[in-house]
């Protein structure tokens, strides 16, 4: 599959990944306690925003013809 999310996309996911990981694991204090059914989604949210955050491929952009990943022109 083609890169096709850019550094600034890519880093973003990696953050948000993380920090729902640390709120989904109850790891963030001062959280409210999650709903049962809320933890593992979110979860998994996380883990599909830091895999294609570290890969900088998004399958959903994909599907619909997104594309955030600059390359340099040639001449």
């Amino acid at each position: 599959m083609e890169q096709n999310v850019g550094n600034t996309d890519g880093l973003v996911r990696i953050v948000v990944g993380a920090v729902a990981g640390l709120v989904s694991l109850g790891i963030v204090s001062g959280t409210v306690g999650l709903p049962a059914i809320l933890s593992p989604v979110l979860g998994l949210v996380a883990v599909i925003l830091l895999v294609t955050g570290a890969t900088n491929t998004c399958p959903l952009y994909s599907v619909l013809g997104l594309n955030t990943l600059r390359r340099a022109r040639s001449r």
